[in-house]
């Protein structure tokens, strides 16, 4: 085009007021705000003077109207939200992990409406503590003698290393040297608490003769780290809980297990590989366990720690705690969800991570056929449509190797490539994320939430129905 041309496209840009006053620009202005609309447009237009294209007036108006619904569906992209998770891992890292029970989103709601005893007792009147709200329930639960919780279970390691072995020797079992997720490793945790990490044993053997034979003057903590996201196999050896703790009795140790995933329900019982419980280990005899809040135990995220009372109250009065305590909403859904596990028959149907994890096939099944119907009803022929076997996960670091059998919608679109179509649900209104298999879209129907159907034919009938 030559700048002649150009120029006299150049003309037929409206001014910035008469863009504001089109009707699509006004409802805009109501929701995002008159100055961010103001930018937004200047982008647009400056982007249509870099790469003109010989248009009319009316032509770069509705050019200008189309790419500004693209800022602003890209604006939306941007920041926390909801999507819906059609991919079959219960504890998708990426996107959250555990979701909360109905009862920790309601108290959540009505602690952060108004204002809340975080640290007031009502009994006398006077200042309290934030980690009252908790411990009781952990106690009851758990069975130890104490309890406190921190944001994060790596935090919750750190600070009980740091409080209790503050410059002396950690010895641990060279096969729990966890990488705990995004290059945290518990080696680097040991070192940056101020301790000295002792290995022992190898990567597939330790006994308990090497704890022994390697413990000192300087030795503070026997530490043993659950394993939780992975599996040694074969010729393999560790020292049992119970081992170690009478160990540490004989040498005046502190015994301390990071359970990591930490689970408060046995889970064979609901057909799943047995994973050891907080209980049993403070039943062995542990005098610290940490375990997260946001993984198994399917709560918010917070590393929880539980064990003797003396040693918790010496975490407790740590100058770090403050650093690294919870705030009201954690502490909130976090006591509300520990609620549930007083009856562990009202656990698994109301805390959605355990009631995933027991749902049978024949529940999935009927589950995949009414998704597959209510699609099949909207869409008609527009799509290829049929529900298939599938193998879902725990994830979030949980049960490493454990499949479960599942069961998924399976689609294809009329005239629209599987990779375009997945695209599109992610980036709808509200994301759907799901797994391409065979070259047709998978929505695993294990962590797809009844109330979530109609939100996805909607969306779908949106991309390809219209």
């Amino acid at each position: 085009m030559s700048n002649f041309d150009k120029q006299q496209v150049f003309r037929q840009i409206p001014p910035i007021n008469i863009l504001l006053d089109l009707p699509e620009v006004k409802k805009l202005i109501e929701t995002y705000g008159r100055e961010f609309i103001v930018d937004t447009i200047r982008l647009v237009v400056d982007n249509f003077r870099k790469s003109p294209k010989p248009m009319c007036r009316e032509e770069i108006i509705d050019y200008i109207e189309k790419e500004l619904d693209i800022y602003i569906n890209e604006f939306n992209n941007i920041g926390l939200k909801r999507v819906i998770n059609a991919t079959g891992v219960i504890l998708h890292t990426n996107l959250g992990r555990a979701p909360m029970p109905k009862e920790a989103i309601n108290l959540i709601n009505e602690v952060s409406s108004g204002y809340s005893n975080l640290e007031f007792d009502l009994e006398s009147g006077g200042r309290g503590s934030r980690h009252s709200h908790i411990e009781h329930i952990l106690k009851r639960i758990t069975g130890a003698e104490s309890a406190v919780i921190v944001n994060n279970n790596a935090a919750a390691v750190f600070l009980c290393l740091n409080t209790l072995a503050n410059n002396r020797e950690v010895i641990i079992s060279r096969g729990q040297q966890v990488e705990i997720g995004g290059s945290f490793r518990i080696p680097d945790i040991i070192a940056r608490s101020s301790c000295k990490m002792v290995e022992v044993g190898t990567t597939n053997k330790t006994r308990l003769s090497d704890y022994s034979n390697a413990i000192t003057e300087e030795t503070s903590i026997l530490l043993k780290v659950h394993t939780s996201n992975y599996k040694i196999t074969g010729f393999t050896e560790e020292v049992p809980l119970q081992d170690l703790v009478s160990l540490g009795k004989q040498k005046n140790l502190v015994i301390m297990e990071d359970l990591g995933s930490g689970s408060l329900y046995d889970l064979s019982l609901i057909g799943l590989p047995y994973e050891p419980t907080v209980q049993d280990s403070i039943k062995n005899g542990a005098d610290i366990v940490t375990f997260s809040g946001d993984k198994l135990l399917g709560g918010s995220q917070a590393g929880i720690i539980v064990g003797k009372k003396d040693l918790i109250d010496k975490i407790k009065k740590n100058p770090l705690m403050r650093m690294l305590r919870c705030d009201k909403l954690t502490i909130a859904a976090l006591s509300a969800t520990l609620e549930l596990y007083m009856d562990l028959d009202k656990a698994v149907q109301n805390i959605p991570t355990l009631k995933m994890m027991a749902l049978s096939e024949k529940e999935l099944l009927s589950k995949a056929n009414k998704l597959k119907e209510l699609i099949s009803e909207k869409l008609g022929n527009k799509c290829a449509i049929e529900v298939i076997d599938e193998l879902d996960e725990v994830g979030g670091g949980s049960l490493p190797g454990v499949t479960l059998n599942g069961k998924a919608v399976a689609l294809t679109a009329e005239n629209m490539n599987v990779n375009v179509l997945q695209e599109k649900l992610r980036k709808s209104h509200i994301p759907i994320i799901c797994r391409i298999n065979k070259d047709r879209i998978s929505l695993n129907v294990r962590t797809i939430h009844d109330e979530e159907f109609e939100i996805i034919v909607n969306t779908l009938w949106g991309i390809i129905g219209e």
